[in-house]
């Protein structure tokens, strides 16, 4: 620990991020043992604010963790699905998969469409009831190792430092909290896992992470145009056959929609800007009349796991344990990760109890790493393994028909004749120079169907403190400028889905010409509605994503 004088608090178990995995976890342990004393932090100002998916939400965790939730009338689970369509689109028409061609896996009916962040906060009265502590608008900023390595806690970030890194005069230390385990359930590309995977070698024999970025609106509808239930995903346009990603469109109650895009993060055109197809999406004639005459009243954007079976790192490492997104667990064919995320929770939290019953602190769970690939969570991502590396391969028609083929052997026969195939580059690895690459002229934005950067960061509530210190850190600002400005015309401008970096010329202006040599790299660090996508995509990997102050960000509600 540092010099700073800080209050330290003991638990028997620290759980970081209030996300479904979290949030089982600790309605789990106090299930198993009402006497341990169990926190979970949660960066957001509030348990959900930055919950963001789609949501269809397969209950079989929720079923699990509190079987008699359908019993209630609480619960935000109001909407079942009803009807489960599947589009390929072209740049002017579509047309519809047959529903017995898909897989059973991929059948939604018995599924719910919900608000995931809504979820999250229904479950936090479960797990407040029971005696858990929630602290809501505490970042967890670094771990806390004993002697011998291990994690022993987690230190929440200061508050009230300066931009230059002073104590403001609202300063105020962050807690330490100590535990006997620390579990770690901060979402995909958490800060603290990211260190936990480099400090412990945790992906030492897996295939390298895979990511996507997934782009949300919440539309208020006419009554006319509401079908509450439908699920319809699609892919093609106006994605290439080349990029991998896909969209959503999701009909919840009270005549709200939720329609989201994926881009899968291997792409390897610097020029392609996720938030601009995302917009070009809903133009399309088989998309744009469900919209007709409504409104647009919630947005976001985060990065989503998509390595799956072959790319999950080792879970456990002395004092703690990896869970839910963290760990990689999202099925991406299924488009869903908050099942698996519920299980996870609830594997660790059977594994922590029986430890500490043992009278056992700050060891490695090793049970969990060796149970989590028999049980439900290992099946539902194996059955799938191939599907993204296949897409990758073989582009999108050719690649998409065989992971289908390959579901349909392992669902029927539980083998696949690839084995279990290689992601190959790690997504930052394969974008190309944009000399291979010819720019993409994107149209301007209606204010009606489609909208610019700014505005649909304004719908996402994010704010941070102007004066605080940089949250998203660029090792090497030469390299940036060499390399990433340079070699790859500034991807950084069109990957983030919130308008956090501009290349400026010397006027402050935004650089019209991406080759434009007198430039600077500008980072709006309050637009940031903490996707990660940056620290995901650079090219050279020198942009580190940190947590700014507690309870800054995106207030998400209805996502």
């Amino acid at each position: 620990m540092s010099e700073i004088e800080r209050e330290s608090m003991e638990f028997d178990v620290v759980i970081v991020g209030a996300g479904p995995a979290g949030l089982a976890a600790a309605i789990r342990l106090k299930q198993v043992n009402p006497d341990l004393s169990v926190v979970v932090l949660e960066k957001g100002g509030e348990v959900g604010a930055h919950i963001l998916s789609g949501a269809v939400v397969d209950p079989i965790g929720i079923d699990r963790l509190l079987p008699g939730w359908r019993e209630e009338s609480d619960h935000p689970f109001k909407t079942p699905v009803t009807a489960d369509h599947f589009l390929v689109l072209g740049p002017a028409g579509s047309f519809r998969l047959p529903n017995f061609l898909m897989p059973p896996l991929m059948n939604n009916h018995g599924n719910y469409i919900v608000s995931l962040g809504n979820v999250c906060r229904w479950l936090a009265t479960k797990a407040e009831a029971l005696g858990v502590e929630i602290y809501p608008g505490f970042a967890a900023a670094s771990l806390v190792y004993n002697d011998a390595g291990a994690v022993t806690g987690v230190i929440t970030g200061d508050m009230g430092v300066e931009k230059d890194g002073t104590h403001g005069p609202a300063y105020a230390p962050g807690m330490a909290l100590m535990g006997k385990y620390v579990l770690i359930g901060e979402g995909a590309r958490g800060s603290l896992a990211k260190q936990l995977i480099a400090k412990y070698q945790l992906s030492e024999g897996r295939e390298p992470g895979k990511y996507g970025i997934g782009l949300k609106e919440l539309w208020q509808v006419k009554p006319e145009n509401h079908k509450p239930g439908l699920v319809q995903h699609s892919f093609g346009w106006p994605l290439d056959m080349k990029t991998g990603g896909g969209s959503f469109l999701y009909h919840l109650e009270d005549n709200q929609v939720a329609v989201g895009f994926v881009v899968h993060l291997n792409y390897k055109n610097p020029y392609l800007s996720p938030f601009e197809e995302f917009q070009r999406f809903k133009t399309h004639p088989a998309i744009a009349g469900t919209f007709e005459g409504a409104k647009r009243i919630g947005y976001g954007a985060r990065a989503i796991t998509e390595g799956g079976w072959q790319s999950v790192p080792k879970l456990s490492f002395p004092g703690g344990v990896l869970m839910g997104c963290a760990a990689g667990f999202v099925n991406v064919p299924r488009i869903k990760g908050s099942h698996n995320a519920v299980l996870s929770g609830m594997l660790a939290a059977e594994h922590v109890a029986e430890a500490i019953a043992g009278g056992r602190a700050n060891d490695e769970l090793a049970s969990y790493e060796e149970a989590w690939r028999g049980s439900d969570i290992g099946k539902d991502l194996k059955k799938v393994r191939n599907v993204k590396p296949l897409w990758s391969r073989f582009g999108t028609i050719v690649g998409v028909g065989i992971g289908g083929l390959d579901m349909w052997l392992n669902t029927l026969f539980g083998f696949s004749p690839f084995g279990t195939l290689k992601h190959g580059k790690a997504d930052y690895a394969t974008l190309e120079p944009a000399s291979k690459h010819q720019k993409i002229a994107y149209p301007k934005p209606d204010g009606v169907l489609t909208f610019d950067r700014l505005s649909s960061v304004f719908l996402s509530n994010t704010n941070h403190e102007e004066n605080e210190p940089v949250h998203l850190i660029v090792g090497d600002m030469a390299l940036q400028q060499r390399s990433e400005h340079d070699v790859f015309a500034g991807p950084s401008t069109r990957y983030c889905p919130a308008g956090v970096y501009e290349w400026v010329d010397k006027d402050g202006n935004a650089a019209a010409d991406p080759s434009a040599k007198d430039v600077r790299f500008v980072i709006n660090a309050q637009n940031c509605v903490h996707c990660k996508t940056c620290d995901i995509k650079d090219p050279n990997q020198n942009i580190n994503w940190v947590p700014p102050q507690g309870g800054e960000g995106p207030v998400y509600q209805g996502m």
